[in-house]
């Protein structure tokens, strides 16, 4: 049970250690590119590819018809990774080992749907996959196994996504080989990461370089960090935290390489960038076209 391409790996590990998949459930196909032809999310696609049933019911938690047909496929397991679609009890409860979801951070912490995010945002050193028996709550049910690793000072959400992808779908062929004891979660340290939305990549310039770094790496690529130039939104695709000028107002453009000042008197140097309807270019590019000179004001 996925959707996005997060969950791809998973399922041609299980379809390739030989694992019998009896059904794939997928978000229904949904209206995407320039002609907005229904398209089939990314575990779909996959599961065609490899021959494999995919049912793609629109909603599950009031739907007796679809709990029953769960049942019947007499399943030993379920895995659940970025579905995107709440399980309810009699679904829960159906497989005879549960249902198993893969999620991407050292549980209790950053539970919720932006954990790879929220990991960057934080500062943490480091991240992972976990297994979990899955309950009614929110990414609160008993551990299996864990797996960590290290968030690079260059890490972006995107770094972390294809690495934390490829060790869930290692993680959960163990969870399934070895059937280790469920641990419950402890409560203390547990927090929660929500959903992202669009506003989440704004730079707020009066808080501290290194925190601003965090934000443009861990909303990359979406929904991508931007400021406003002159009145409409600029995209900053990577960026680096440098020594400021003492005094400058944050927001402020120091120099002709793009360190801008921020809260705590260091700068964030803008790296690449991109304006809306043009193309993503290294800042000494983009400025060879679109000059910014020192005390212009971003925000």
């Amino acid at each position: 049970m996925g959707s996005p391409a997060f969950s791809v790996p998973a399922l041609r590990a299980l379809h390739a250690a030989g694992h019998e998949i009896a059904a794939v459930y997928a978000q229904p196909p949904r209206p995407a590119g320039r002609g907005q032809r229904e398209t089939p999310c990314p575990v779909h696609q996959a599961a065609l590819e490899l021959g494999l049933p995919v049912r793609t019911p629109a909603g599950l938690r009031k739907d007796a018809a679809e709990h029953a047909a769960f049942a019947a496929l007499g399943l030993d397991a379920a895995v659940v990774v970025a579905y995107g679609l709440i399980l309810p009890a009699p679904m829960l409860d159906a497989p005879r080992r549960g249902c198993l979801n893969i999620h991407a951070s050292l549980l209790p912490r950053h539970r919720g749907a932006a954990p790879i995010q929220a990991a960057i945002l934080a500062g943490d050193s480091e991240t992972g996959i976990t297994i979990m028996r899955m309950d009614e709550g929110l990414d609160t049910g008993p551990m299996l196994l864990k797996s960590a690793t290290p968030i690079g000072p260059a890490d972006t959400a995107a770094d972390l996504h294809d690495r934390l992808s490829a060790i869930g779908a290692e993680l959960i062929l163990r969870a399934l080989d070895e059937d280790p004891p469920a641990a419950p979660q402890p409560e203390v340290g547990a927090t929660y990461a929500p959903k992202l939305a669009k506003e989440d990549g704004r730079l707020d310039w009066s808080e501290p370089a290194a925190a601003l770094d965090r934000r443009v790496r861990a909303m990359h690529p979406w929904p991508g960090a931007f400021t406003a130039l002159e009145g409409a939104p600029l995209r900053i695709l990577a960026a680096e935290p440098l020594p400021g000028t003492a005094g400058a107002e944050p927001g402020t453009v120091l120099d002709g390489s793009l360190r801008v000042a921020c809260g705590d008197g260091n700068a964030l140097r803008l790296t690449r960038v991109q304006k809306a309807g043009r193309a993503a270019m290294e800042a000494e590019t983009f400025l060879r076209g679109h000059a910014i000179p020192a005390g212009t004001r971003l925000g």
